[in-house]
């Protein structure tokens, strides 16, 4: 993604992983085939890789710099958790891409996770001398209450729901806690006049979309909110990973109806570069994601 600019506020991409990773009809339960050729014939060229019949899945942190801090937004899979594979993917990238953009660990001021999955927590800890501590030294981790709380629960019956469950809990996230680095905050938390949190549930219990604002522009880091732009076409169509479909639909509707035509830019997650985009409305309850490039 190329550096976009929000006022004061630079937002830059560190990719972990890039490139075809799964195919539509293994991660949407709705998926209709006819529907989705229909679509895909729409869309741009970057999304979808025809030969492998793979949609293209991004894995990147979002870089946030405002006059005031150095963020991060979402953490990727991070290195030496022991997933099987397809999460077992070199992790260098990522470390390459921190470093290009001319940070340190110390540099970081703020971590925000939209939700506490594996590929969105990953770099929140490293392994040092055997035990998982906080990556980011000098950063507060922002966590939403009531997500951190439901996978707490989670973990201390043993589940293993899509995305969050075995280790991903007490490897990414209570670690942080133990540190005394975590800031647990309700839907209605605000870091400053730069950056705030709107809730979007469902993809988790309490995801949360990270919006960005400076001099009158506005750009929202979705999340899980989409994972591909086949969901703007279908936004009923809600994913094997989701906690609540339903929910999931529901919250994405809204955002793209409340998006659609104001110019703000959304930024979400798993989108291959050039990443950034616009949302319009074609006038029914479908909607176009248009690439800021």
């Amino acid at each position: 993604m190329k550096q976009l600019n929000i006022g004061d506020v630079t937002i830059t991409s560190i990719i972990e992983r890039d490139g075809p990773w799964r195919k539509p009809q293994e991660m949407f339960p709705a998926y209709d085939a006819a529907v989705a050729k229909r679509h895909l014939a729409t869309l741009d060229k970057e999304v979808f890789d025809p030969a492998s019949g793979k949609m293209v899945i991004t894995y990147q942190t979002f870089v946030v710099r405002t006059p005031k801090h150095t963020i991060l937004i979402d953490t990727c899979t991070g290195e030496d958790k022991g997933y099987p594979p397809p999460m077992d993917f070199p992790k260098q990238p990522w470390l390459d891409g921190f470093r290009g953009a001319g940070l340190r660990f110390e540099d970081i001021d703020y971590v925000f996770c939209t939700h506490l999955h594996i590929d969105h927590t990953g770099w929140n800890t490293m392994l040092r001398n055997g035990r998982w501590v906080p990556t980011f030294p000098n950063a507060k981790y922002i966590f939403h209450k009531r997500e951190y709380a439901a996978w707490e629960a989670e973990a201390k019956i043993g589940g293993n729901r899509p995305g969050g469950g075995g280790n991903v809990f007490p490897y990414n996230c209570a670690p942080v806690v133990e540190a005394g680095q975590a800031v647990l905050v309700d839907d209605d938390f605000a870091l400053d006049d730069t950056l705030w949190l709107t809730p979007t549930p469902g993809h988790s219990p309490c995801h949360c979309c990270v919006n960005i604002r400076s001099r009158g522009q506005h750009a929202i880091v979705v999340g899980d909110l989409m994972h591909h732009a086949l969901q703007c076409r279908e936004p009923d169509w809600s994913t094997v990973f989701d906690w609540d479909p339903a929910q999931a639909a529901q919250s994405r509707r809204k955002f793209l109806k409340d998006t659609a035509g104001t110019g703000r830019f959304v930024l979400p997650i798993h989108f291959p570069p050039p990443t950034a985009g616009l949302i319009e409305a074609d006038g029914s309850a479908r909607f176009h994601y248009r690439f800021v490039r």
